[in-house]
């Protein structure tokens, strides 16, 4: 059938539709105006609701909805009016719902009846994540914390369709593509499941990086000034070649930042392409360099707090000095260091908490650059309140003996830094999370209010080790209670499990085997007597052991070796040089009874000895606020521990004993041991040690810890010589073993527990070592942090031997994980360099370390 259509009938059928539909709509005009005015409704009048009708739901009670609105039958509301929009808006942030409408379905008179349409959003019965692995749909599904029975909204939707892109973005797969479908779930009402499907695509890489224009510095030394984005390199492992926007673009301000460095001040970047060709990227950056500039004129516009002068050398930049854009802006306001030493911080130290620096261009001619750094003083500011958040253990008074910040004093930005230090350092709270809040800071009054929130962490510790030495297998299990409070021990609601909250330390430990015993208190107090940062510290021991046979492998309780030890010390916290010095003082009394204990451990076998000493030590410690991983500062101690000279005044001449007849056994020989229970009937000593650690942040978190420390224990009198208690043992993982006459042992790792020094101990030692240490995670729940290190050290018997550039090298890696509840815990792999003797060319080796409740 052939239908023909002429163009001037054509036209007019157009015509009379558009008068058709004309017609219609001013039917429907007429019919709405005349519905209005049939029910004699007046926009904005006020109405008495006759009925209140909810249609469209689903799952809710319409009761329940008519409930939440607050409208009731017989109010009288506005129509329109605040009442109706107040509802909708309260319905809609239920967030329960994708439509809310509002009709007026009938008036008469003054009354009216109105109908509330909604329409629900459905409920997620299931869902399912497709091309991911378990283990990463998993971390998608906490992450966005998808939850059966949620409300599914497009932005829901659209944010999980978001979040697994950029995601994986910034893993390499700049190709990915996701699809989120919903379908009707017949079980249940108004719910449905949930389809995402996850194409990752090829993992893209970068290719090549190329640079041209650049005429001043190789194209190798640019791309090792770009940190965090590389090209492809065979054995490169350590960082991936993934190419990821952000840190594409901030290694294209590293590269203009060293110019600006070398003083080249107006390099740019003409040009930079990302050209991808499937799974590779090549990135082409075109450069302009520029001329190079220096400093000229540098004046000080607005300052009167501080002359010319002291804020030139506070600045340490000159007239002809190169010009170097990035030094200009930390000397003025370095943000990475809140402690730095820039103007701003100058005046803010002081009190000028509303100060403002600034450096401004006023003149460029041919290759110098003047000057003007402009500054606005503003009024100095005072603190005002103080206040802490977050705490629910520690007690308020000793979280506010900490504060540097007080009520009235002078505004002092380093006095923040140092409260979130000393905070950070009690152990009590997470150091990560401490964040001081300027609540309110008012210009006009110059005041400032503070509040630190504190996140509280455990600070208790159990310690449980356990080890073969002394002929059996060695138990060790310790209590450590960190923020104890003695004052609540009477009152038995406190003990939860221990009464807590005064920042006293009591820990309690005993190790022993079937030979071997050993019990220890200690007990100590930051603020004896609460008023000043004074620290008292007692402490008891004994230790009792048992000879060990070594052919029958029985204990002989006949001959045995105690020794019992206490003491009592104040370290005082000092204002000179600085208040980050203390001053530590104790005294100590050890009594060593030996029973038929012929072992060779010592010359005499049989006898008593006694130990008096005093020890006084001067430290300073200002690292960071995370005690366990110090961002940067230092930490070092000289201590010096020494007995009475008593051979000065007991007239006892001991270079002539063994000619003397009380030493000497029935045959008139020298008996040695009663020669040696004289000499070290009371023990005549010295005993110096240093230690210093230094942390230095390379980049991001990534640490330097320089580490240093000698030890020397001397005789008062050469006759009477160096006693056999207290010496060095060098080497292993430096945990105390199963030893009797007050050792210390000292770490290097890579070789045997002890093997760097003579079978009775060293009398002098020293030992360097660097470390390198990343954290993995620093949550309060666990810190963990890898570490590579190398290290060299020596015991040594004399002075004379004694050479710190001879020492015993390794190398090694390394993993810490500190958990509050058990303290620190790790392992060591190093590889001794050299041999032990030197009758073996070959290296140590390999060896294991293992770490509990200590820190190299």
């Amino acid at each position: 059938m052939n239908i023909k259509i002429d163009l001037e009938d054509l036209e007019k059928f157009k015509i009379k539709i558009i008068v058709t539909y004309f017609f219609i709509a001013l039917f429907l005009l007429k019919s709405e105006i005349s519905y209005s005015q049939e029910n004699d409704f007046v926009k904005g009048n006020f109405y008495s609701l006759d009925e209140i009708k909810v249609t469209g739901l689903k799952t809710f009670n319409e009761q329940t909805v008519v409930t939440y609105t607050g409208l009731t039958v017989g109010q009288k509301i506005r129509i329109p009016g605040e009442e109706i929009s107040q509802v909708i808006n309260k319905l809609w942030k239920l967030e329960l719902f994708s439509d809310i409408n509002f009709y007026i379905t009938k008036i008469d008179g003054e009354k009216a009846s109105i109908e509330i349409s909604i329409i629900e959003l459905p409920s997620l019965s299931d869902y399912k994540i497709i091309g991911l692995k378990k283990s990463k749909s998993e971390t998608v599904e906490t992450d966005i914390e998808i939850k059966k029975g949620q409300k599914i909204t497009e932005n829901f939707i659209e944010t999980t369709k978001n979040y697994i892109i950029n995601k994986y973005k910034k893993n390499g797969f700049l190709n990915i593509k996701v699809n989120i479908n919903t379908i009707p779930d017949t079980i249940g009402l108004n719910n449905e499941r949930m389809v995402i499907n996850v194409d990752l695509g090829d993992r893209v890489k970068i290719n090549s990086i190329n640079f041209t224009g650049n005429k001043l510095f190789k194209s190798n030394k640019l791309k090792k000034k770009m940190k965090k984005t590389k090209s492809k390199l065979f054995g490169r492992i350590w960082k991936k070649s993934k190419y990821i926007e952000d840190d594409y673009r901030q290694d294209l301000e590293e590269i203009i930042n060293f110019y600006k460095e070398k003083g080249y001040r107006d390099a740019r970047i003409l040009l930079d392409t990302v050209k991808v060709d499937g799974n590779q990227i090549d990135l082409d950056i075109q450069l302009a360099e520029g001329n190079k500039y220096y400093f000229g004129d540098i004046k000080f516009i607005g300052n009167s707090v501080y002359s010319n002068e002291q804020l030139s050398r506070a600045l340490g930049l000159v007239p002809g000095d190169t010009y170097n854009g990035v030094l200009l802006k930390k000397r003025i306001s370095d943000n990475t260091k809140p402690d730095g030493e820039d103007l701003t911080n100058l005046y803010q130290n002081n009190g000028y908490l509303f100060s403002n620096v600034n450096a401004v261009e006023i003149a460029a001619e041919n290759d110098t650059i003047d000057f003007e750094i402009r500054i606005t003083e503003g009024k100095p500011a005072f603190f005002n309140k103080i206040t802490v958040v977050g705490n629910e253990v520690t007690n308020d008074n000793v979280i506010y003996r900490e504060l540097r910040t007080k009520p009235g004093e002078l505004y002092s930005k380093d006095k923040v830094v140092r409260t979130v230090r000393e905070l950070g350092q009690l152990g009590f709270f997470d150091p990560e999370q401490i964040s001081p809040d300027f609540k309110d800071v008012d210009a006009n009054n110059g005041t400032v209010d503070i509040q630190y929130g504190l996140v509280p962490k455990g600070a208790s510790q159990v310690e449980l080790q356990g080890g073969y030495g002394g002929g059996g297998f060695i138990g060790t299990i310790g209590l450590t209670f960190n923020n104890f409070s003695l004052k609540n021990m009477r009152d038995p609601k406190a003990w939860k499990p221990v009464p807590r909250g005064d920042g006293q330390a009591v820990s309690l430990r005993l190790q022993a085997n079937r030979f071997y015993r050993v019990y220890s208190f200690s007990l100590s107090d930051p603020w004896f007597g609460g008023v000043q940062p004074v620290q008292f510290s007692t402490s008891f021991s004994h230790t009792k052991q048992y000879r060990y046979n070594y052919f029958t492998g029985r204990v002989d309780k006949s001959q045995s070796f105690e020794i019992t030890g206490a003491s009592v010390g104040l370290a005082k916290r000092l204002r000179i040089p600085d208040d980050y010095f203390t001053l530590s003082q104790s005294i100590g009394y050890q009594y060593y009874n030996l029973n038929n204990y012929y072992t060779g451990l010592f010359t005499f076998g049989q006898g008593k000895s006694n130990n008096v000493s005093y020890t006084v030590a001067l430290s300073r410690n200002n690292t960071f606020t995370n005690p366990i991983f110090p961002l940067g500062g230092s930490e070092f101690m000289l201590s010096a521990r020494f007995s009475l000279p008593y051979s000065l005044w007991n007239g006892i001449d001991y270079a002539n004993l063994q000619n003397l007849e009380k030493y000497q056994d029935d045959d008139g020989n020298p008996d040695q041991s009663k020669i040696d229970q004289e000499r070290f009937k009371w023990l005549e000593f010295y005993k110096i040690k240093f230690k210093g650690s230094w942390y230095t942040r390379i980049i991001d978190k990534l640490v330097l810890r320089t580490h240093t420390e000698f030890g020397f224990l001397g005789a008062f009198n050469n006759d009477r010589g160096v006693i056999p208690f207290d010496r060095f043992f060098l080497g292993g993982d430096g945990m105390s073993q199963y030893a009797m006459d007050g050792r210390e042992t000292i770490s290097l790792r890579g070789y045997p527990n002890q093997s760097l020094s003579a079978q009775d101990g060293s009398t002098i030692y020293n030992r360097f070592s660097l470390e390198l240490r990343y954290p993995i995670t620093l949550k309060p729940a666990a810190s963990i942090f890898g570490l590579t290190f190398i290290e060299t050290g020596q015991g040594y018997d004399d002075f004379r031997e004694f050479n710190p550039f001879n020492g015993k090298r390794s190398v090694g890696i390394g993993l810490r994980i500190f958990m509050p509840a058990f303290g620190l815990l790790g392992i060591d792999f190093g590889y001794g360099l050299d041999s032990l003797n030197e009758f073996d060319l070959n290296p140590n080796g390999w060896e294991t370390h293992f770490v509990i409740g200590q820190q190299f």
